[in-house]
């Protein structure tokens, strides 16, 4: 039950600093509609999606509230549209440098047998799966707004209709791959690639921490 809770937590932390970046990001460059919308805060509840975080909880799958923006006020749409994207992924790139680090050196002292040390471990792997679930090209993960800045603009109405339509397309194949797959086969696609990613970064960040 412990280690439950300790995962529920770190996932709401994990997923509101991702959320957070976003905002800030895009206030950043000038668009102030996620602030306006309540959204530049650390307040999880802001940024809680009913079926993403849920989802993220109990399939291991998932995403937060998407942060709002308008282009019109980008002076750069669309790199600003990537950066506000990227910014996600990092902010928990970040996230988990800076859990490794009392892991790591702080993993023989007391800190150890603290509850709090759970909760550290979990954030870390946690973050580290966000981010490498996020920068999968696929709607409405970041990693789908991320490649924008590589579209040629002749293909700009097709890429857009790829953000928009393809979303539900990955929620079914989501709710396949974790329902079907995974509880039937007992192998998940989405797990496979996403941990198999996050084991390298986990490797690399160990060895720079």
């Amino acid at each position: 039950m412990l280690d439950f809770l300790s995962g529920v937590i770190a996932i709401l932390i994990a997923v509101t600093v991702h959320e957070y970046a976003h905002a800030w990001m895009a206030n950043k460059l000038g668009d102030p509609t996620a602030r306006i919308f309540g959204r530049l805060t650390l307040n999880p509840l802001k940024h809680f999606d009913l079926f993403g975080t849920l989802s993220l909880i109990f399939l291991g799958i998932g995403w937060g509230k998407p942060v709002p923006y308008n282009e019109a006020n980008l002076r750069f749409p669309k790199r600003d549209a990537a950066l506000i994207a990227l910014a996600g992924p990092l902010s928990n790139l970040l996230t988990a440098l800076v859990c490794a680090i009392p892991l790591k050196y702080l993993s023989d002292t007391v800190f150890r047998t603290m509850s709090l040390y759970g909760l550290v471990g979990q954030l870390f792997w946690l973050s580290i799966l966000l981010m490498c679930l996020n920068i999968l090209p696929l709607p409405p993960f970041d990693g789908s707004k991320i490649i924008g800045i590589f579209v040629p603009y002749r293909y700009h109405q097709a890429y857009q209709n790829y953000l928009h339509e393809g979303v539900k397309y990955v929620i079914l194949f989501v709710l396949f791959d974790s329902l079907v797959l995974r509880e039937v086969f007992g192998f998940s696609i989405l797990q496979f690639v996403v941990s198999k990613m996050a084991m390298l970064v986990m490797a690399l960040i160990s060895l720079g921490t």
